[in-house]
């Protein structure tokens, strides 16, 4: 007879052998930054760029920065980022010493705002008419957090002032499953920010940019607007789901509540994503979004179905050691990526698409008599 208790036993140490086993891939068990990264340092050289971000958080201050316990309230804040000349794509620069703003990146200015001061900057949209959001995903402190979004607004040449909402992940990988309830609890926070930023009339487009649970929050984000009948938000908003860790089952049914967008959702998928590998283990096997096949005839059905855009993004070269974070690579490839966001009249209805780096172009493996297109 089978001891359940040692199965139970078995698959804790397995889980435990295979974070250990991320956690040396990803380099992150030593060496992340604190927050002293948050302090403002002055500006004695030229730096290639100067980005404003602005940040709404649910996470608890503390001396210098946030930690990741939960606050009831948000707190605000506008960071001014140095980006060096020597910046690479899809790297951060992270201080190492004493920081210099003409090798590396640096906050060089920073002032909290009250409720009042935030929404007014909230909800001034970029040249598009659009206001940008991202939310991070699983393993993040604020600062990496800020940090990251500064990386992919240099990197694509974002115009305006992308909005950081940081919830309160516990910034550990033995954290994951801490981090799906502080997302979830984090929903109504979310919901507002949403709701303010949409409120302006010249606001034409939302976007929401989510990463791994990030998605998973927007998603359940989405589907509480839908349940308050809040269709006038919804049709604003346009969604970017990058290796969205959300259950497949989970990811139908919230779907299925939301109802198809005005502008398909496009979710960044990739079938070696490891710490998306670990988190199916996790979760009992359970297949996540963000490693949906595109090949699949089922895939594609389903993309139709609901109405989106699903973009194999595996031959994009990952920041990370586990293929987790490509999309920070993506943003050097605004330009060929636009017809993606919902801005363009040749935007690409929903389907499968395999995003093929050398030639810079989305291409259907379904519209092009079954030749997938791009580096396997």
């Amino acid at each position: 007879m089978i001891d359940m208790r040692e199965v139970s036993l078995f698959r804790r140490c397995l889980s435990l052998v295979m974070l250990t086993a991320l956690c040396a891939e990803l380099g992150a068990c030593a060496g992340r930054p604190d927050a002293a990264v948050l302090d403002p340092v002055p500006l004695s050289g030229s730096s290639d760029r100067q980005l404003t971000v602005l940040t709404a958080t649910n996470r608890s201050p503390d001396a210098r920065g946030y930690s990741s316990k939960r606050n009831a309230t948000l707190s605000f804040e506008e960071f001014t980022v140095a980006i060096p000349p020597s910046h690479r794509p899809s790297n951060i620069e992270w201080p190492v010493g004493k920081p210099d703003a003409d090798k590396d990146m640096v906050v060089v200015k920073r002032h909290a705002l009250d409720e009042k001061q935030f929404v007014a900057m909230a909800q001034a949209p970029n040249r598009e008419e659009a206001v940008g959001i991202f939310v991070h995903g699983y393993n993040y402190t604020f600062q990496e957090a800020l940090y990251r979004l500064a990386q992919v607004a240099a990197d694509s040449k974002t115009d305006g002032t992308p909005i950081l909402f940081s919830w309160p992940s516990q910034g550990a990988l033995a954290g994951y499953l801490a981090d799906r309830d502080a997302a979830l609890a984090s929903r109504d926070r979310l919901v507002w920010l949403v709701r303010t930023a949409a409120a302006k009339t010249d606001v034409k487009r939302v976007i929401l940019f989510g990463h791994s649970v990030g998605g998973f929050l927007i998603m359940e984000t989405l589907r509480q607007l839908k349940l308050e009948g809040k269709d006038d938000v919804l049709g604003k908003i346009v969604v970017v789901l990058a290796a969205p860790d959300i259950d497949d089952d989970l990811f139908k049914s919230q779907l299925e509540v939301v109802g198809r967008m005005r502008t398909p959702i496009t979710l960044f998928v990739s079938k070696d994503d490891k710490a998306l590998a670990v988190s199916s283990f996790l979760s009992g096997e359970r297949p996540r979004a963000g490693s949906l096949n595109v090949d699949s005839p089922s895939v594609r059905d389903a993309a139709l179905r609901y109405g989106l855009r699903i973009v194999d993004i595996s031959s994009v070269k990952a920041a990370d050691g586990v293929g987790h974070d490509r999309y920070a690579n993506l943003a050097q490839l605004g330009p060929q990526l636009a017809k993606l966001n919902g801005g363009a009249a040749s935007a690409p209805e929903a389907g499968s698409f395999v995003f093929d780096v050398a030639a810079s172009v989305v291409s259907s493996p379904f519209r092009l008599a079954g030749a997938v297109v791009g580096q396997r």
